[in-house]
């Protein structure tokens, strides 16, 4: 890997397997994610959606707080990683940040956390879902 004018140039030689040239393909698309995180960021936006109970979200520190999740009494919570942002607006979450693998895993956090065990998912179809990056 080579750093001049402004460029960043990745190589490999000739005679490379293919995990190596594999491995060159991640480190580019890493490079390339760093680069447009520090430009552009990155956003995802979920939504709340619910059918039986009504669903109440909030921040709280590092912790995405849900309560009421189907009628249940203690909050479900999901952890927000450092350098992430995460915004509420009605049923309309915004979460951002610059790097693209900490906001993916915040997404991941809260879609996680309104997970619905032991009833038919048909029938329950309340959470926090992914509606676009």
């Amino acid at each position: 890997m080579k750093i001049k004018d402004n460029f960043v140039k990745l190589s490999f030689s000739n005679s490379s397997h293919r995990k190596e040239k594999a491995l060159m393909g991640t480190f580019t698309a890493h490079i390339k994610n760093m680069i447009k995180g520090v430009t552009e960021g990155f956003e995802y936006k979920m939504k709340t959606v619910y059918s039986h109970f009504p669903i109440k979200t909030n921040v709280e520190g590092d912790k995405f707080i849900i309560h009421n999740f189907l009628g249940e009494r203690s909050p479900r919570k999901a952890k927000i990683l450092e350098n992430v942002t995460v915004e509420i607006n009605g049923d309309n979450i915004t979460i951002s940040g610059i790097d693209k693998e900490k906001v993916g895993q915040t997404v991941a956090n809260i879609e996680r956390a309104t997970k619905i065990s032991r009833r038919d998912i048909r029938v329950f179809q309340d959470g926090v879902y992914l509606v676009s990056k």
